[in-house]
C-alpha cells in the first residue's frame, strides 16, 4: 500500500482570496493500491462517497488516463482524517493532493510537484489551498492569463503560532464563494506575489506580478506613446515595467548587472524623438534623516 500524508491549509488569510494560503500541522493520512480484482475498493470513506465521482479517484483517474496507465482495480483507504470537512481548512484539496501523488506513487513515477500543481488547479480550479498542500508553508499564488498557477513561497519568521476555531457546523465552499463579487482577484493576487518576490529576490515573478487592471490601462492612454516604451522595455529584458504612481512616469525593474538596459532604452527614446529623462535610481534604505543643522539659522544642510 502507499501511503501518503497531506496538510490542512488555511486560504485567503484576510485580504489574500484566491492568492495568499498556508500550510497547517493537522493532517490526513491515505492509503493506496493496485488489486488483482476489478472495481473500486473503499476503506474508511462513507458510503455516499463509495464510487466514481469520488474526488480521490477523480485525481487518480486523471493522473492514469493522462499517462495512459492501465489497472484492473483500485483501493482507497482514509487512514486518519484529522481535516474537518467543509470547515475552511482544505479538505478537498487534502483529497485531490493525495489523490494526485498516490497515482504517480502506485505508477512508480517521480513525484513531480510543480506537475502536480497544475493537474490539482485542473480540479479545484484555483490554487490558493491545493498550492500550500503540495509545498508547504506559506505560498503567495496567482492564475496566469492562460490559466496556469504561479506561485512564490514566503518565509515566516519564527514567533507566531496559528489558533484555529473550528465550528461545529459545516459551510458549502461553493455556497461561500457563490456571493462574492468576481472583481479585483487579479490585483490582489499580484499584489501579494509581487511582495512576496521581493521578499526572497524571486525577481522573474515580477513581470507577471507588476500587471494590473485597475488604473493602468486606463491612465496610460492619457501618456503619448505609452505602449511604444512600454513593448520596448519588455524586448529589452526588464524584469517589470508599470507607471508609477498616476504617471506619467514609467517605472522599470532592472538586474543589477545589466549594463546595457538604460543606454539602449535611451537610443531609443532618442530614434523616436521622445519626450523622456532617464534617471537611474537604487532603492533607499534610510528614508528621511538629519543632515546637519545650521545652529545659527536653523536650517539643515550637507556638505
Amino acid at each position: 500500500m502507499i501511503k501518503v500524508r497531506v496538510p490542512a491549509t488555511s486560504a485567503n488569510l484576510g485580504p489574500g482570496f484566491d492568492s495568499l494560503g498556508i500550510s497547517l500541522s493537522i493532517y490526513n493520512e491515505y492509503g493506496f493500491s493496485l488489486k488483482d480484482e476489478e472495481g473500486l475498493f473503499f476503506e474508511g470513506v462513507e458510503k455516499e462517497f463509495q464510487n466514481e465521482d469520488n474526488i480521490i479517484y477523480k485525481a487518480i483517474k486523471k493522473v492514469f488516463d493522462k499517462y495512459d496507465f492501465k489497472f484492473y482495480g483500485l483501493g482507497i483507504t482514509i487512514i486518519k482524517q484529522d481535516i474537518p470537512i467543509s470547515r475552511g481548512l482544505g479538505s478537498s484539496s487534502s483529497c485531490i493532493v493525495a489523490g494526485l501523488i498516490g497515482a504517480f506513487a502506485l505508477m512508480g513515477k517521480n513525484i513531480d510537484k510543480e506537475e502536480i500543481l497544475n493537474l490539482a488547479v485542473d480540479i479545484e480550479g484555483h490554487p490558493d489551498n491545493v498550492c500550500p498542500a503540495i509545498f508547504g508553508g506559506l505560498i503567495s499564488t496567482i492564475m496566469t492569463n492562460d490559466k496556469k498557477p504561479l506561485y512564490n513561497c514566503v518565509n515566516v519568521k519564527d514567533g507566531i503560532k496559528f489558533v484555529a476555531l473550528i465550528p461545529r457546523f459545516k459551510l458549502s465552499t461553493e455556497k461561500a464563494r457563490a456571493i462574492l463579487p468576481k472583481d479585483c482577484v487579479y490585483n490582489i493576487g499580484r499584489a501579494a506575489l509581487l511582495v512576496s518576490a521581493f521578499s526572497n529576490g524571486n525577481y522573474n515573478l515580477l513581470r507577471e506580478a507588476t500587471k494590473d487592471k485597475l488604473h493602468q490601462q486606463y491612465r496610460s492612454g492619457l501618456i503619448k506613446n505609452f505602449n511604444n516604451v512600454y513593448n520596448k522595455t519588455l524586448e529589452l529584458n526588464v524584469f517589470a515595467c508599470f507607471l508609477s504612481g498616476a504617471g506619467p512616469t514609467i517605472m522599470t525593474v532592472v538586474g543589477s548587472e545589466d549594463k546595457a538596459f538604460k543606454s539602449n532604452i535611451k537610443k531609443f527614446i532618442e530614434e523616436n524623438n521622445l519626450k523622456y529623462t532617464v534617471v537611474e535610481l537604487k532603492i533607499d534604505k534610510i528614508g528621511a534623516t538629519v543632515l546637519e543643522v545650521d545652529k545659527n539659522e536653523g536650517r539643515l544642510f550637507s556638505n
